[in-house]
């Protein structure tokens, strides 16, 4: 059990550093356009504090953090050249503080209103 456990750390702290890999990929000049439109969005939703499910809903919040934050990086890592994605996973590592995505929450907030309006919307055409 400790061996799965010990696996799982270092598989969230490799993820971890990957997100910070992706938000530098996001912002550097070199990067393919793809690879950077691609980058922007993941690194926008995984640094956002809001959760497309939030994290409250059994197994569904924890779930879209699973599985879409590290296939969005793997799919980043495929789009941008070896070497200069191991040039970004080391300043990543190098960097010392989370960055927090004000962007990646102004989106996040903006689904959720056009959601909630919708709904809204729904609701007084049945009423």
């Amino acid at each position: 059990m400790t061996r799965w456990l010990d696996a799982a750390k270092i598989w969230a702290r490799q993820v971890k550093r990957d997100v910070i890999a992706v938000w530098i990929a996001a912002r550097d000049a070199r990067t393919p356009f793809l690879a950077r439109a691609l980058a922007i969005c993941v690194a926008a939703y995984a640094l956002s504090p809001i959760d497309l499910i939030p994290d409250f809903i059994p197994v569904l919040g924890y779930l879209d953090d699973l599985l879409i934050v590290p296939l969005g990086i793997m799919a980043v890592i495929r789009l941008v050249p070896r070497e200069l994605f191991a040039q970004f996973r080391t300043e990543a590592a190098a960097v010392a503080q989370k960055p927090v995505s004000k962007a990646g929450l102004a989106v996040i907030v903006l689904i959720w209103a056009v959601c909630a309006l919708i709904v809204w919307n729904w609701i007084m055409g049945l009423v």
